[in-house]
């Protein structure tokens, strides 16, 4: 199978390492090379896996998708008016690519825990659907001890949210002990898990997202994130097929994401 090649100045820019312009004086300098040592410019069109960047191979190309474990206090979003940013965790060339790097939905300032990122825009669009019914898990501490009936409200489907026309979907709530809890939800509105439990008399005092899908954290440490892999690895089917004749990423990204057994720094 022959492999696409483009312009290695758009190649370095499109993945953040650089602009086009400074290709030429990072060739010079040898900080770009070739594998097998061929003479290159500005505008030799290359493959991606041709290249070297300080003697490291390139970023994967697009379809970038990673599993962070989110601090508290961090925001996500691309405004620098908010506070911290969550992509000011990532290297500072992942801020710089394009397409650009996004969440897939978000984690409020005060909710920590695991937070998906990718440059894929329909894989974004898919995860996030409300129709696929991705499970996702909230472990939450509560002010007040439960009163027993929250784990029957949640599931029937009836419970309304201040402002919204709908109901929620039924959700299963797991009871560690009387103000400690876990919550699976297939839904993804404005601060839901907080809003679900204000509408039954209980404020939530702290949020952690164990869990999207079959993904976890595993041993990251808040801060920390690595690569998913949607070529191979440890397989986790975390993700309903599209629809018939829905647009999406690739095959694989239709079945699977996979974690890399390699994390990245």
């Amino acid at each position: 199978m022959k492999r696409s090649k483009i312009r290695l100045d758009k190649l370095l820019s499109s993945l953040g390492y650089c602009s086009r312009k400074e290709v030429a004086s990072l060739l010079r300098s040898g900080i770009i090379t070739h594998t097998d040592n061929l003479y290159l410019k500005s505008d030799t069109k290359v493959a991606h896996d041709e290249i070297r960047f300080d003697n490291e191979p390139l970023d994967p190309p697009s379809k970038m998708v990673i599993l962070m474990h989110k601090p508290v206090g961090f925001v996500c979003s691309h405004d620098n008016g908010e506070g911290r940013l969550i992509y000011d965790l990532l290297p500072e060339r992942w801020r710089r690519r394009n397409p650009q790097i996004s969440t897939v939905g978000r984690l409020d300032k005060e909710t920590s825990g695991l937070l998906l990122l990718t440059d894929d825009g329909a894989l974004l669009h898919h995860l996030t659907s409300p129709k696929h019914k991705v499970p996702k898990i909230y472990e939450a501490t509560l002010d007040r001890p439960l009163k027993g009936d929250e784990g029957s409200i949640f599931a029937s489907g009836t419970l309304m949210l201040n402002g919204e026309k709908t109901p929620c979907l039924p959700a299963k709530l797991e009871v560690i002990d009387p103000t400690h809890v876990k919550l699976e939800i297939i839904e993804g509105r404005y601060h839901q898990v907080r809003r679900m439990f204000a509408a039954v008399g209980n404020h939530v005092s702290a949020l952690h997202r164990s869990s999207f899908g079959a993904l976890t954290l595993g041993d990251l440490k808040e801060g920390e994130y690595r690569m998913l892999d949607i070529d191979g690895g440890d397989v986790f089917e975390f993700v309903s097929p599209p629809d018939e004749g829905e647009q999406f990423v690739s095959t694989e990204c239709q079945r699977q994401l996979a974690i890399w057994n390699k994390p990245w720094e």
